[in-house]
C-alpha cells in the first residue's frame, strides 16, 4: 500500500489544499504531518502569540481529519530529520508541501531535497497554496519581481487564478507514533484579548463578514480605514496560519462583487506582492530595499515609550496598546505607528518591525518587514520621503475620538476631537491626567526627518 506524507506548514486547513490533495491523488494512505521545530524558538520567531493561535489551529486541523477518518501526526524537533523519521516509519516515497518564500522556507526545502533524495523519496513543493497568485507567476520584462504595485496588480488581476478546491471527504492515516496536541493554555505571556484560531473559527468569521452589510465587505471600501468603526476582516491571522485560503477569499469576494470587493482584492494582491518582491529578494527582510542614507536616532527612552503606549501622541499611544492587548492591530494604525517611529522619531525600521513581530499573531516576514519599509521610505514606495503627520491621521480616520477613548483610559474624560491633543489643555486640567506630555511635536519631528534625508 502507498504512502505519501502532507508536511502542514503555513497552510493548516482541508479546504482549498491543494497539496493534500495532490498527495491524496498519489498514495493510498497519507500522513497529515506537523513539526514542532524549536529551530523558530532559537531564531525569535516562536512569538507567544503566534504560538497559542497555533495550537488553536493544530487542535481544529486534527478534529476536521478525525471527521474524515484520519488525524494529526505531531513530532518536534529538526523538520528534516522528523521528515525523514516518518519517511522510514512508514516506507512512504513521496512528501508535499507548501512553497514558501522566507529565508527560513527556502532552506527547509533544500534541506529536505537533499535529505528524501538519498533515500529516493520525491519532494512535491506545491505553489499557490499560500498565496492567491505564486510568487514570479508574473514577472515584467528583463526583471526578477515588480518593484511597484499598481503595474504589479495590473498583471495580477490579469493572470487569473486557479479554482478553490473543496476539503477532502476521507483520508485514510497509517499507524504512527506522535506527541500530544499543543494547547493555548500552555504558553504563557499570550496578550488577553487574542482573538481563536483554527479553519473552523477562520470559516465562521469569514461566512459572517461577508454577510454583515454594516461592517463586512459591503462596506469596507468606505469603512476599512475606519479605527472607531473595527470594519476590517481581522483575517489576516487565518491567512498567515494558513486556516484560511488567499485564492479561495478572492473568489468569494469577487461573487459578493461591490466596491467593498473590490477594495478587498486589492489588498489580497498586496500581500502577494510582498511575496513576490521577499522570494525574488530575501535580504529585504533584514536590510534596506533601497538604501537612502540613513543614520537612525538611538533613543533608547523614546522607543520604550513608543512601545508601551506612551509616547504622548493619543492616535499612537492607542493603536501600540492595541497591540498589546490583542496581538493584533488596525491596519491604519499599523500605518501611522511606524511612521511616528520612522518619520517622527526617526527610529530605524527593524527596531520597529521586531517589536510588531514579537507581538503580531499574524506575524508575517514578507508583509511585516516589507510593510515597515515601505513606511520607512526604503522600500518599494515611490514616494520615500511621506510622512504621515499623527495628528492629522487621528482627525481624519478617528474623528470623534472614540479610538482614542477605547484604549488610552487616561484621556477618557476627554470629549470629542479634544482627546487627540491633551496637551493643549489649561495646566491644572494636564495635571490631573495621568498622561504623558508628547516626546515631540510632529512638526518638530518631520522638520528632523528632512534634515536627515538632506530634504531642506
Amino acid at each position: 500500500m502507498s504512502v505519501a506524507v502532507m508536511l502542514f506548514t503555513s497552510d493548516l486547513r482541508l479546504h482549498d489544499q491543494p497539496a493534500l490533495q495532490a498527495a491524496l491523488r498519489g498514495a493510498d494512505e497519507v500522513v497529515p504531518l506537523f513539526v514542532l521545530d524549536p529551530g523558530i524558538r532559537k531564531a525569535g520567531f516562536d512569538a507567544p502569540n503566534r504560538r497559542a493561535f497555533l495550537a488553536d489551529c493544530l487542535v481544529s486541523l486534527d478534529a476536521g481529519l478525525h471527521e474524515r477518518g484520519g488525524r494529526l501526526v505531531i513530532r518536534t524537533g529538526h523538520v528534516t530529520e522528523q521528515v525523514c523519521r516518518v519517511v522510514a516509519e512508514t516506507g512512504a516515497r513521496a512528501v508535499h508541501i507548501a512553497a514558501g518564500v522566507s529565508g527560513y522556507a527556502v532552506r527547509r526545502e533544500e534541506q529536505l531535497r537533499s535529505a528524501l533524495a538519498a533515500v529516493r523519496c520525491a519532494l512535491h513543493v506545491h505553489d499557490g497554496v499560500v498565496t492567491a497568485l505564486p510568487p514570479g507567476r508574473v514577472t515584467p520584462g528583463g526583471r526578477d519581481h515588480f518593484a511597484v504595485f499598481s503595474a504589479y496588480f495590473r498583471r495580477w488581476e490579469a493572470a487569473g487564478l486557479r479554482g478553490a478546491m473543496a476539503a477532502p471527504r476521507s483520508l485514510r492515516v497509517p499507524e504512527l507514533a506522535g506527541h500530544p496536541l499543543p494547547r493555548r493554555t500552555a504558553v504563557t505571556g499570550v496578550s488577553p484579548g487574542l482573538a481563536k484560531g483554527g479553519e473552523l473559527e477562520g470559516r465562521r468569521r469569514l461566512s459572517a463578514w461577508l454577510a454583515d452589510t454594516d461592517a463586512g465587505i459591503a462596506a469596507y471600501a468606505e469603512r476599512h480605514d475606519d479605527l472607531p468603526g473595527d470594519a476590517t476582516s481581522r483575517l489576516s491571522p487565518h491567512l498567515h496560519f494558513g486556516t484560511l485560503s488567499a485564492t479561495e477569499l478572492v473568489h468569494r469576494a469577487r461573487r459578493k462583487g461591490g466596491p467593498g470587493a473590490d477594495a478587498f482584492v486589492r489588498q489580497l494582491a498586496w500581500r502577494d506582492f510582498h511575496h513576490q518582491v521577499l522570494a525574488a529578494r530575501p535580504e529585504a527582510a533584514h536590510a534596506d530595499y533601497r538604501t537612502r542614507g540613513d543614520h537612525w536616532r538611538t533613543d533608547e527612552k523614546a522607543i520604550s515609550a513608543w512601545k508601551d503606549g506612551r509616547t504622548g501622541c493619543p492616535i499612537v499611544d492607542a493603536a501600540m496598546r492595541q497591540l498589546l492587548h490583542e496581538g493584533w492591530m488596525h491596519n491604519r494604525g499599523r500605518l501611522l505607528t511606524a511612521s511616528y517611529l520612522t518619520k517622527t522619531l526617526y527610529v530605524d525600521w527593524r527596531i520597529g518591525a521586531r517589536h510588531f513581530l514579537d507581538l503580531l499573531v499574524d506575524g508575517d516576514i514578507a508583509n511585516n518587514q516589507l510593510n515597515w519599509q515601505w513606511v520607512a521610505g526604503t522600500g518599494t514606495d515611490t514616494r520615500p520621503n511621506r510622512v504621515l503627520n499623527p495628528l492629522a491621521q487621528a482627525k481624519r480616520f478617528d474623528p470623534q475620538g472614540d479610538y482614542v477613548r477605547r484604549w488610552v483610559p487616561e484621556l477618557a474624560q476627554l470629549a470629542g476631537p479634544a482627546v487627540h491633543q491633551p496637551w493643549k489643555l489649561d495646566g491644572l486640567d494636564r495635571a490631573r491626567l495621568d498622561y504623558p506630555d508628547p516626546l515631540v511635536e510632529p512638526a518638530e519631528g518631520r522638520a528632523r526627518f528632512e534634515r536627515a534625508r538632506g530634504l531642506h
